[in-house]
This record gives structure tokens, sequence and C-alpha cells, in this order.
């Protein structure tokens, strides 16, 4: 039987291999009803990849086999799935979805009663009934649990989207929406244009293969040259299960989830919207946006890469503005986890408020030169814990000195070591990487 981990958003691999097989779903379906409980209440949604169908099926199964009630979303967006969780007091959402990775992988998202994705406790308690066999009794169970389909994960989200922006605040402005061929392919445009903007829609025929295929928020080159052929105010990209985005300026410049925390943070504090002054993000976000939010008068406050540690650390401190610089942004008074959307939308609130462009909107500060790159992570022991890669983090750190940043991790949900360094000089920073990345090609 093999062994199946969480990483740090829940499972992840290539489809049709386990994990990520019928077999597998089949299992983590049983160990989820286990978990739940017989007769509990579980939405399921899914992206547009190929597989999903299949994985939904054998994960279905296995809920309905252990006595859980299952609806069926079909696809929309991640964030879609917890919001219903939480309005319809349902006690898990499951989402299968691989975000921004190609199409012949997938996964799966847990989201607990609260809308959010489940903390490491629980995904601590869900993996330990799937790999000790518990998930077994899920077949045995005298009660079968039922199967439908539903509507109201879609219309929630469109709800909840609406909410964050009444009326229609984006009036006259034109966009271009790059959906990935993702869950944002038929929900996105439509609800832009409900808000008033005139949407140029792009990438927006899923075929179940083509999902962020030299397209969304990892490859957004298409799109920033269609915002200024067309002459267009911003541009959107999303990622394959729409729960990131990053924007386009008028000139075609990218705007990642720094520059979008910052445009924000500044629009809420001068509203009294921005709880405690302090913004929540990791460890990868530039020293230029901690420099410009000082200057301010408000805070970041630093977390472990991955949207759970962002939306943990909102919780303890009861600040309401966090994210990453990937473009996973969290504002838990608006939407219990991250959703591209959303935040794209709170963002163009801000530029429809002013009569300047994007580019000198959506940009209040300029970042430091920041590089990164991944190596392929070595078989065996924890490179992290390697003395040649200590040594070589030290010597990178030295060349960066104090105005400089070096962070060295191991990725998430890829057989990646992650190396970036941040520097007023580009070719300091470019040294310290390879300082790094030389000694762990070494192993």
């Amino acid at each position: 039987m093999h062994t199946i981990k969480f990483g740090t958003d829940g499972v992840r691999g290539k489809a049709n291999k386990a994990p990520i097989d019928a077999l597998s779903m089949c299992r983590i379906g049983q160990a989820a009803a286990s978990f739940v409980g017989s007769g509990a209440l579980v939405f399921i949604g899914r992206d547009t990849r190929a597989s999903g169908p299949m994985l939904e099926a054998a994960l279905t199964a296995g809920l309905v086999s252990g006595g859980a009630n299952v609806l069926l979303a079909g696809v929309v967006p991640t964030a879609a799935v917890g919001l219903a969780v939480r309005e319809r007091g349902a006690a898990l959402g499951i989402m299968l979805t691989a975000s921004h990775n190609p199409a012949e992988d997938n996964g799966v998202k847990f989201f607990g009663r609260s809308g959010d994705k489940l903390d490491e406790a629980e995904q601590g308690i869900l993996q330990d009934i799937i790999n000790t066999g518990a998930a077994d009794q899920g077949g045995k169970s005298t009660v079968i649990g039922r199967i439908d389909r539903t509507s109201a994960v879609s219309e929630l989200y469109v709800q909840a989207v609406k909410a964050s922006a009444p009326g229609t605040p984006l009036k006259g402005m034109r966009l271009v929406v790059d959906c990935a061929h993702g869950a944002a392919s038929v929900l996105a445009p439509k609800i832009l244009t409900d808000l008033g903007a005139k949407t140029d829609v792009l990438y927006a025929d899923p075929d179940g293969e083509n999902i962020n295929l030299e397209c969304g928020s990892t490859a957004p080159q298409a799109l920033q040259k269609a915002v200024v052929a067309q002459g267009a105010d911003a541009g959107i990209a999303f990622d394959g299960d729409a729960d990131r985005v990053l924007l386009v300026d008028e000139k075609g410049g990218l705007i990642d989830g720094d520059l979008l925390l910052a445009s924000i943070a500044r629009d809420w504090a001068e509203h009294g919207l921005l709880r405690g002054g302090v913004v929540v993000a990791t460890h990868m976000s530039n020293l230029g946006l901690a420099h410009y939010l000082d200057g301010l008068g408000l805070s970041l406050e630093r977390t472990a890469v991955g949207d759970r540690y962002v939306a943990a650390r909102l919780a303890e401190l009861g600040a309401n503005l966090g994210g990453e610089q990937s473009g996973h942004l969290r504002m838990p008074d608006l939407c219990p986890s991250g959703d591209g959307l959303i935040a794209a939308v709170a963002v163009l609130k801000v530029l429809a408020a002013s009569p300047l462009p994007a580019s000198q909107v959506l940009r209040p500060f300029t970042a430091l030169p920041q590089f990164m790159q991944n190596v392929v992570r070595p078989d065996g022991e924890n490179p992290m814990e390697n003395k040649d890669i200590m040594d070589a983090c030290h010597q990178a750190e030295a060349i960066l000195g104090a105005s400089g940043r070096l962070l060295v991790r191991p990725s998430g949900t890829e057989p990646l070591i992650r190396v970036m360094a941040e520097s007023e000089s580009p070719h300091t920073a470019r040294q310290a990487i390879k300082i790094v990345a030389d000694a762990l090609g070494a192993l």
C-alpha cells in the first residue's frame, strides 16, 4: 500500500499514478468519511484537467462507501468550495486540482468547517487514517451515502465576489482576462462584466490538456502583449484553480503579489480598513515591500512559504490582509480562503478610483532585484542539514551582507530546492545563488 503524505497544500502528483490514481483516491475518500463521520456532508469541486472526472468518481465512491453524503460542484474556483462548506455548514470540502502545475498533474486540497484549508494537526489526523488502514473500514460501513450535483457552490461564489465590490465599481474599465484554460474560465469573465468592466477573454477554452499551457499566471507573456495591443487599462492572469492572480499594467508590465498587497494595504489603511496596521507575507516577499509599508507606518510580518502559514498568522494577529508574492492573497473578511478573483477586484477598485494609469497606481514601490533558481532535490538525506550546504549558505549570506537576503527551502509541491537571493546589486544576488546551487549540485 502506497504511503500518502501531505505537502504544504494537500496531496499532489502525476495523475493516474499513486497517490493520484483511482485506488488512492478511493482510499482517501474512505479515510475522509471516517474523519468526518457517517452522514456528514462533503462538497467536491475540480478544475478542468482531463483526470478530474476520473479522480472525482473514485474519491466520491470512497466517501459514500464510508457513509458520507457528497455534493458535486463540477468545475469551480478553489475558493468556491471552502466558501460553500462554511455557508452550508458542511463537514468538509475537497478540491481536485494541481493549481499552477501542468495538465498531467493533479492533486487534492481539503477544507474544514471554517471554509479554510485543514490545519496541520487536522491534516496529520487525516493522513494517519489513510495510512494506518482505517480507511479500509469505509467499505464495511452499513450506511451508504448519497451523491448529488449542485449549482449552489458556483452561486455562493458569485454572490461573495459581488458582495466584495457592490454595484458596478469597474464601470468603464477595459480589461484583458487570461483564465489559463482553468477553473476561472466560466465565472470570472461574467462576474467582471457584471461589475461594469469591458472584458476581452483569453485562454478560456479548456480541453482537459491545455490548463496552464503557455498561459495564466505562470506564463503571462501573451497577456502582457494583448493588454498593450488592445489599449486595455489592465490585464488579469489566473492560475489553473483560480486561487492566485497577477495583474498587468497598461504598458504590459507585470504586477506581482507584493505590489498587489502594497496597493491594497495603502487603500485599506487610508480608509481605516486594515486591522492592526500589519500585512502578513512570506519569506519570499521582496524587501521593497517591507520598506514601503514601513514608510506608511505599517509593518510586514513574515511567515514560512505557503498560504496556510499566512492564514494562521493572520488569525493569530487578528489581521485581515496577507499573501504571497506569487499572487495568492488572503483577505479573510471577504473569503475564508485565498481567491484570485476577489483579490483582483480589490486591486481594480483602487485603480478605478484613481485618474492615473495602472503603471503608476499599482506600482507603489520599486522591488529590489530578486532572483530564484530551482535545483533538483538530491535523493537521501535532507540537503538543508548537510554541512557543505550550510557552509555554502553562510558564504552566500556574507556576500549579500546586511542589505541583501538569502532564502533556501525545499519546495512543498515539487522535488526541488528553491534558492532565492535579493540585493541592490543583481550581480551579487546571482553570485550568491550560484554558490548555493553549485553546492547542491555536487551532492
